[in-house]
């Protein structure tokens, strides 16, 4: 079992910048695929970010890249977000997760990951 904790959630305006943070507990940090995600009223649960287990390889979803960064620290067992030029519609409440092994071509699929945190609160106003 892994257990997430999300934080670093708020009210800012468009433009503004904000860095989300992970901590995980149980099983070996190190070992897991760790992604974020984000879900707005009335949508599904999308993908924004996933990083390697080594922190060596990231992708993005579209709507973000060059904007957010996902990052992680292994010794503090810890998986960051850092979100620029944040934009009203980044406003969801934004998830991170974990997955034990996943291909990474796959690593966008919300199904590869087995562990969710409750999630943070993001609003962005205009």
């Amino acid at each position: 079992q892994v257990q997430l904790v999300e934080s670093g959630g708020g009210l800012v305006q468009a433009g503004d910048s904000l860095r989300l943070s992970c901590v995980a507990s149980g099983r070996t940090f190190s070992g897991y695929v760790m992604g974020w995600f984000r879900q707005a009223p009335g949508n599904e649960r999308e993908f924004v970010a996933t990083i390697s287990w080594s922190g060596g390889v990231a992708a993005y979803a579209d709507s973000v890249r060059g904007r957010f960064t996902i990052s992680r620290d292994n010794v503090k067992n810890t998986v960051y977000l850092q979100m620029n030029s944040l934009k009203p519609e980044d406003t969801a409440v934004y998830y991170c997760a974990a997955a034990p092994s996943v291909n990474w071509a796959t690593a966008r699929r919300k199904t590869e990951y087995d562990y969710w945190g409750q999630g943070t609160q993001v609003t962005v106003s205009t």
